[in-house]
């Protein structure tokens, strides 16, 4: 396998994924993990959004700067975590313990793969059409989706975040979709032990 955990969607949900993810690099249970972020192939919602009603973010910054700060905190923080950008993800098929992820420029495999791409329509990543349904928290006319889940999980290894999860569209909700299936996901590493990651003050 090329990675552990290979996330698909750079927006809220994904980096905040990929953050905690890196953060937890550093534990026992993640030794030797390989973890990558695709960007996806359509901008995030978060690009056009203006926050002002966020804890801990001035009011009045522009989504599109937080996108932005959030990649460079990801390479600053947690380079171990690759950033593979430029990539269209066209493709997901499953294998006998895990998936093949197939791009516009490359074939990956990894153990366990985050869907953090949004709700919006069209939904164009093959191999998953089967979980596909109407989003539940969104307006009938605005013809949003989201997949199959029960509490982020897919299906064994297949995790999705954010409002394609079924949440709403708020900036503090998709970021804090993001950080439970990290977490979920180290809990799995640690041997079921319920695993999150605090830094604390010296």
């Amino acid at each position: 396998m090329n990675f552990d955990v290979l996330i698909i969607g750079g927006g809220a949900a994904g980096l905040s994924c990929a953050l905690v993810l890196g953060s937890g690099l550093s534990k026992p249970c993640s030794d030797g993990k390989k973890v990558a972020l695709i960007a996806h192939q359509r901008s995030s919602h978060l690009s056009s959004a203006l926050l002002n009603n966020v804890l801990g973010i001035p009011a009045g910054t522009a989504g599109k700067d937080v996108l932005i700060s959030g990649s460079k905190q990801l390479q600053e923080l947690y380079p171990e975590v690759q950033q593979l950008i430029k990539e269209k993800v066209q493709e997901i098929s499953f294998l006998e313990g895990g998936f093949k992820v197939v791009t516009n420029k490359n074939t990956y495999t990894s153990k366990n793969v985050v869907l953090a791409t949004g709700y919006a329509q069209p939904f164009l990543i093959k191999g998953l059409e089967d979980y596909v349904i109407p989003h539940k928290k969104a307006k009938p006319s605005k013809d949003r989706i989201q997949l199959i889940n029960v509490d982020h999980l897919v299906y064994p290894g297949l995790y999705v975040s954010g409002t394609l999860a079924g949440h709403r569209s708020q900036y503090a909700i998709a970021c804090g979709s993001g950080a439970a299936v990290a977490t979920d996901i180290l809990t799995a590493w640690n041997c079921g032990e319920h695993t999150q990651v605090h830094d604390k003050m010296k």
